[in-house]
């Protein structure tokens, strides 16, 4: 998680200063396209694995007291690994939504678009996304470690797996609109990076007993979005 963030820093001081600059869209060749993938994947390594340790360590607790059928440390690692594949997965998607975005030009070569109608369409879509029932699924089992190991405990390492996945669905469900946000604020800006990590943490770990910043967070994206929308009218 420290390389991560390490890459994430050091990468985001040259894209950054290319932020705002009148380019042509950069030509997607097979070797840039996986460098972008591989840039989202880590950046979501970086941002959502904080918020997952309370589960991997009551996932290492349980394993010691009631599966023997592998070691605690081993399974774990193969939890954490089918959760990032999940995440591997939706940094697929996002790296194709960049490809997009960037040929249509509605997002610049700093991959920003702060103050368009694109920006106030994700910030309202994502703001929207808060109040859902989903949302309120999905962090309810991302909040509670107990509640979801409980409820979807398997043994062995296919269970392992298992978990993994069902975890990593649940927590892209929670988040995934949050993550679209990276393209209002940049997606190599550290500070914005960082911001919605922190956010994320919030969210899931540290006020994790009450929905109050949920909402919040929900009108006040609302709002905004709503504002930028009606200033580019």
């Amino acid at each position: 998680m420290l390389l991560a963030w390490a890459y994430l820093l050091s990468g985001a001081a040259v894209d950054m200063r290319m932020a705002g600059m009148a380019m042509e869209p950069v030509a997607w060749t097979p070797p840039y396209a996986l460098l972008m993938f591989v840039m989202w994947w880590i950046m979501m390594v970086a941002m959502m694995l904080p918020g997952a340790a309370p589960m991997v360590l009551l996932f290492i607790t349980i394993k010691r007291r009631q599966d023997a059928s592998t070691s605690s440390v081993l399974g774990a690692g193969i939890f954490v690994i089918a959760y990032l594949l999940v995440w591997g997965a939706f940094s697929l998607v996002a790296t194709l939504a960049q490809w997009g975005l960037e040929q249509s030009r509605l997002v610049s070569m700093g991959m920003t678009s702060p103050g368009s109608a694109f920006a106030g369409i994700i910030m309202l879509l994502s703001g929207l996304y808060q109040f859902t029932p989903l949302k309120a699924l999905c962090l309810r089992y991302c909040q509670n470690p107990i509640l979801f190991l409980s409820s979807h405990w398997r043994s062995g390492v296919a269970g392992a797996i298992r978990m993994g996945v069902v975890h990593g669905a649940y927590c892209t469900g929670c988040c995934w609109f949050l993550m679209a946000l990276l393209f209002v604020g940049g997606i190599m800006n550290p500070v914005w990076i960082a911001a919605i990590a922190v956010y994320v943490a919030l969210e899931k770990v540290v006020l994790a007993t009450s929905p109050w910043l949920r909402l919040a967070t929900g009108a006040a994206l609302t709002s905004i979005g709503a504002f930028v929308l009606i200033r580019t009218i």
